[in-house]
């Protein structure tokens, strides 16, 4: 069976590098190739032949990275946050468009896609509630795209209150009010190991997708 040809953007920042640890240790992934700021990505994706482009950047480049990507016939995997609705519209197009297929994924832990889910379901009966992100103090942007999803999913205007401090990676709470009582949906991100499954994940399936899929939980 063929492996997977992987090329990583963005491979000297902190979810890039793990990214590439995480893909050289499986057997079904080839790692073609490492890319990151002022290196030609659609040289590199050219001259790999990259199936998959995985794109840990900065929110500022997240949308020209999607667009040299796709238009250079290769899937991709953003998991920069900062995209807007309107670039989420683009990048369906240029899917459909160029024939390949793109997951963006504010949020690659297992864990935290499943507080997404149950959060989800609890404003169903509790519609009251908060959310509290909490991430490292280099966090370009706020509120993180984890809590703008989350309050996405829960279909209402959730208050948001964005933390950036050193010693924190990923943390989210979605705190419920009633009468008497609270509830509190957590989740804790206190490594960026945690991220890597969904990654690995995502580069296996992206293929079989069709066209632009926002999050991973339409992953599992």
């Amino acid at each position: 069976m063929a492996k997977i040809k992987v090329l990583i953007n963005g491979a000297k920042g902190k979810m890039g590098s793990e990214s590439v640890k995480a893909v050289l240790q499986q057997a079904d992934l080839d790692l073609v190739g490492q890319t990151d700021i002022g290196d030609d990505l659609a040289k590199a994706i050219h001259n790999t032949k990259a199936e998959v482009v995985v794109d840990f950047t900065h929110p500022e480049a997240a949308m020209q990275n999607a667009k040299t990507i796709l238009a250079n016939k290769a899937h991709a995997i953003i998991g920069t946050t900062g995209l807007s609705q309107n670039n989420l519209s683009e990048i369906r197009k240029l899917c459909a468009k160029n024939k390949v297929n793109c997951l963006v994924a504010p949020n690659f832990a297992i864990g935290a896609i499943l507080m997404m889910r149950f959060a989800q379901e609890a404003v169903k009966h509790m519609p009251s509630a908060e959310i509290i992100e909490m991430h490292h103090e280099q966090k370009a942007d706020k509120p993180s795209g984890t809590a703008l999803k989350t309050a996405q999913l829960m279909g209402k205007d959730v208050p948001i209150h964005s933390v950036r401090l050193p010693g924190l990676v990923a943390h989210q709470a979605v705190i419920f009010g009633g009468l008497g009582q609270t509830l509190t949906i957590r989740h804790d991100s206190i490594s960026r190991e945690s991220f890597m499954p969904g990654v690995v994940m995502a580069i296996r399936k992206v293929k079989k997708l069709k066209g632009l899929v926002y999050g991973l939980e339409n992953l599992l």
